[in-house]
């Protein structure tokens, strides 16, 4: 019952009633105006009732000197100024912080606005089909195995695989790309995401708390509830200002006998605006990062960020995407053509379920090569296959394979399956009888926004570096395309954290970005650990302290400036709120400001404080 009478006491209604009050009893005052009971009772009631509340609470549960809070000054602070009769003051410091509170919740809530969507998203109802019939049944019943049906037009309850119909699925609320994506059977979709055109099935995959919207939304909630240092240190101050304020009132009104100066002290000294500084901050640069698609799991990480000066990155589906690319189509005979080859090598392996043999197939589809019927196929598991294609009895796979059906490569093809390899790339011959025909080499598509993230990031400060569990060569050849960097290459999960430590002890402050699970332990270790939030496996993500919903590590430069931009903003909101505090203090003893002209000038101090901070939001870190 108490708390929803200071809820309601604390609203925006009753403070604007309680500023009405005060402006009336400002107005009697001018006026030499008498009435039996000043309006000024009303706001203190009304604005300082919400803030004795506060300070008792904080008392009776807060430990040690975290019991003396920025509250108990105020509270104190305000009884003082009605011990001397001074209403308006009173009613005045309680109406002001109560207004300050208002901002801090107001650029809380502002920055909330992005966990607010994805929760007013999240799907109530979906369809199932059971025994041919369809059903509209609401989400939480959904079961994982579920057959489910999506109109045009309806949110996507839960994350499964299509398994009928195509379709373009717009996942702005996950990845924050603004064009919908194209899905068709066998492509995942995800909970919260919109289908845009046409009717789909599903097959249910993650449900309830297990789809990547609410788990989204846990860590976005997650963000709010940790603490940055910088906030802690703010707090540990307002406990400690508490009482130093006490004792410069008490000197001050011992010394110059004068009970107004020691209050005026008390009103003044009150670290709001410090304790404000930091919360608000991290709030609207977390805020401002959710529209960007990153998702910041707390205060520290954000801070820290913008302290790294070492970003190891994984290679496999951080700096490339994950998945292998036809790169070199080469022919080793003269009389057969880079397109030929493609042609009798893809229908080769059409009936191949490697995965090499897949990327190639799929390559030789989307470059509108005919996929020739193929008889008399073999495989030999892992080695490769043989077939007859359009009258070539075709051996392909790798020149072991090749070796042991005694068939050799002359100097020039061996120079250039060579080179092939020292650029880590994967390589498929094929062969006719006892001659090689020719190669086709696969890699890993390098991200075509990684280069520039490299060189932004080395412009900022950040060493760059490569920590991977690929061979050297291509670890070697990847980072000479992304540009200067260091390579650690052939690390196995424990190994990548022994790197991450020893950087540590050398004094960096180490960024870590993976997606992978063998990633997790060095995402853990790392200063700030950076998931790929979409293509990254769940325990990358859950390990980490930042995930890039859109796996864009361009995003990486704009952490670090809006970090920056953070930290610039906390330091330079606490030294105003310290300067401001100084020279009211100084006028209080010199008796030129009143509990009432001094209540004004601290407290617009930590509206300004809280202002700056809000302006967060909206800047631009491009």
């Amino acid at each position: 019952m108490l708390k929803k009478l200071n809820d309601f006491l604390a609203g925006i209604p009753m403070t604007i009633a309680a500023g009405v009050f005060l402006a009336a009893s400002l107005v009697l005052t001018l006026t030499d105006t008498t009435v039996p009971i000043d309006p000024a009772w009303a706001a203190v009631v009304i604005s300082g009732l919400p803030l004795l509340y506060l300070a008792l609470w904080r008392v009776v549960h807060n430990p040690g000197i975290s019991k003396i809070s920025s509250a108990l000054l105020i509270s104190v602070a305000m009884i003082a100024a009605l011990a001397i009769g001074d209403l308006f003051a009173a009613g005045e410091v309680a109406f002001i912080m109560a207004i300050g509170a208002i901002l801090e919740e107001k650029t809380t809530g502002r920055a909330q606005r992005g966990l607010k969507a994805l929760i007013s998203l999240s799907p109530q109802q979906g369809r199932r089909i059971r025994g041919g019939e369809e059903e509209l049944i609401e989400a939480e019943k959904i079961e994982k195995g579920d057959r489910l049906r999506v109109l045009p037009g309806e949110t996507i309850p839960v994350d499964g695989t299509i398994v009928s119909g195509n379709t373009s699925i717009d996942q702005a609320i996950l990845t924050g790309e603004s064009l919908p994506v194209d899905k068709m059977p066998g492509d995942p979709v995800f909970c919260g995401t919109i289908n845009r055109f046409g009717v789909i099935e599903l097959i249910a995959d993650k449900v309830g708390e297990d789809s990547s919207l609410q788990k989204l939304i846990r860590m976005v909630r997650q963000a709010e509830e940790n603490k940055a240092p910088m906030q802690r240190i703010g707090d540990r101050w307002a406990s400690w200002l508490v009482p130093v304020a006490l004792l410069i009132a008490i000197a001050a009104y011992l010394v110059t006998g004068d009970i107004v100066r020691g209050v005026t002290v008390l009103v003044v000294f009150c670290p709001c605006a410090l304790v404000l500084a930091t919360p608000t901050a991290i709030m609207a640069a977390i805020g401002q990062a959710t529209k960007h698609g990153v998702i910041i799991k707390s205060g520290e990480a954000l801070e820290k960020m913008g302290k790294v000066d070492a970003i190891a990155f994984d290679k496999t589906g951080t700096l490339t995407y994950g998945r292998l690319a036809v790169s070199d189509i080469v022919s080793f005979s003269p009389t057969l053509s880079e397109a030929d080859l493609l042609s009798l090598l893809s229908s080769a392996e059409a009936l191949s379920e490697h995965p090499l043999a897949k990327a190639i197939t799929a390559y030789a589809k989307s470059a509108g090569t005919d996929i020739l019927p193929a008889d008399n196929f073999q495989m030999e598991a892992g080695r490769g296959i043989q077939a007859c294609v359009a009258g070539h009895e075709l051996i392909c796979g790798s020149e072991a394979f090749l070796r042991s059906r005694d068939i050799t490569l002359d100097d020039d093809a061996a120079s250039r399956l060579g080179r092939l390899r020292e650029q880590g790339k994967a390589t498929v011959l094929a062969a006719e009888k006892d001659r090689c025909l020719g190669v086709i080499a696969l890699s890993d598509t390098v991200r075509p926004e990684a280069k520039a993230a490299v060189s932004q990031l080395s412009s900022l400060g950040a060493e760059t570096l490569l920590l991977t569990g690929d061979n050297r060569k291509a670890a070697e050849f990847l980072a000479r395309q992304v540009g200067s960097m260091s390579v650690r290459a052939e690390l196995l999960p424990d190994q990548k954290v022994d790197a991450i430590r020893a950087l540590q002890k050398t004094g960096r402050i180490v960024c870590m970005i993976g997606d992978g699970v063998n990633d997790a332990p060095a995402l853990k270790t790392a200063d700030v650990g950076v998931a790929m939030g979409s293509m990254g496996s769940d325990i990358a993500v859950e390990a980490a302290d930042i995930a890039l919903m859109s796996d864009d590590i361009s995003r990486l430069p704009y952490l670090k400036r809006l970090s920056n931009a953070a930290v610039h903003t906390i330091r330079l909101s606490i030294s105003l709120s310290l300067c401001i505090n100084f020279v009211a203090i100084t006028l209080s003893l010199m008796g030129l400001l009143t509990p009432t002209s001094g209540a004004l000038v601290h407290n617009a101090g930590s509206v300004f404080v809280v202002l700056i901070a809000a302006l967060l939001y909206d800047r631009k870190f491009e």
